[in-house]
């Protein structure tokens, strides 16, 4: 399994076609959550994934300061239900928080988790930052990392 970077104009036609489509299973249908999945972001983002073989099995959009917030972001984090409990969630974090850190330049990161995962991001140095809150019918909590 191999993990890659790309900004949107380095992805291939099967590489947006395939990392939509697992945002899509996760965000849209697994959730039962119907929401405009493409909203304009993914062209100014990097798109931080693992592939093994032809699948995308752990995902995250970075989204630098300006496109959805004045801060830096990590947002459509996903790892598929097939590879999920192998870790690949805390790597997939770790790995996007140094993208940010270390080739982006940003030390504050500002996210908006579902409620249930507060304690596993608190876990990277995350604090909530808003009162829970219901985001498409799925309570979330604004949190915020500054590296010091």
């Amino acid at each position: 399994m191999t993990w890659y970077v790309k900004t949107f104009d380095e992805l291939t036609t099967i590489e947006l076609y395939t990392l939509l489509k697992e945002r899509t299973d996760v965000f849209v249908v697994e959730q039962n959550c119907p929401y405009p999945e493409i909203d304009g972001k993914d062209i100014q983002s990097y798109h931080l994934y693992k592939m093994d073989g032809d699948e995308i099995v752990a995902y995250a959009r970075l989204l630098p300061k300006g496109v959805s917030y004045e801060e830096a972001s990590i947002g459509r984090v996903l790892v598929k239900k097939t590879h999920r409990g192998q870790g690949l969630a805390q790597e997939l974090l770790t790995r996007s928080l140094a993208y940010l850190e270390q080739h982006v330049g940003e030390t504050t990161i500002k996210i908006q988790a579902q409620d249930y995962l507060r304690d596993f991001y608190g876990s990277f140095g995350f604090q909530a930052i808003s009162e829970t809150y219901l985001e498409d019918n799925i309570p979330h909590v604004d949190m915020l990392r500054i590296k010091r």
